[in-house]
């Protein structure tokens, strides 16, 4: 009986260890490749060194998010302060925060993208910060951002 349950204690923790292992993009025509593949939406954090860690703790890092996220979007990280980034990407990160007007770090865009002719023509469909009151709130605001008629 205890070999049993050590056993299903194994999968269970297995199972919510796999459940939060994000994978998060950081090549943006990668992204989008896999976006318009999956045909989902990109969510990109906007983020640096040194900004408040809240939305990543207390969001991010949950089964709750973990699940939604897979469910419903591509997962896209722009370090604006990645000193190892190619100063190409430095440059298209810059661009892009300005773009979806991001004005304070870390900060969320749901966007879908195509590329045409080597053009890549980017549709906002909305943006959130942390707030206070943990990831099932934070999950509702943004199904509101992305199903905007449910």
């Amino acid at each position: 009986m205890t070999k049993k349950l050590l056993i299903l204690l194994f999968f269970l923790g297995s199972f919510f260890m796999h459940a939060q292992n994000l994978v998060w993009r950081t090549n943006m025509t990668d992204a989008i490749a896999i976006s318009n593949e999956l045909r989902k939406p990109m969510l990109i954090l906007f983020t640096a060194s040194g900004v408040p860690e809240n939305l990543q703790n207390e969001i991010f890092k949950t089964p709750d998010f973990a699940v939604w996220s897979r469910d419903n979007v591509v997962l896209v990280k722009l370090d604006l302060s990645d000193v190892n980034a190619e100063q190409s990407d430095k440059e298209q990160n810059i661009k892009l925060k300005n773009a979806f007007g991001v004005q304070e770090l870390p900060e969320v865009c749901f966007a879908s993208a195509s590329i045409r002719k080597n053009k890549t023509t980017f549709s906002a469909l909305g943006k959130i910060a942390y707030k206070p009151g943990g990831a099932k709130a934070w999950i509702a605001e943004s199904n509101a951002i992305l199903h905007p008629s449910e």
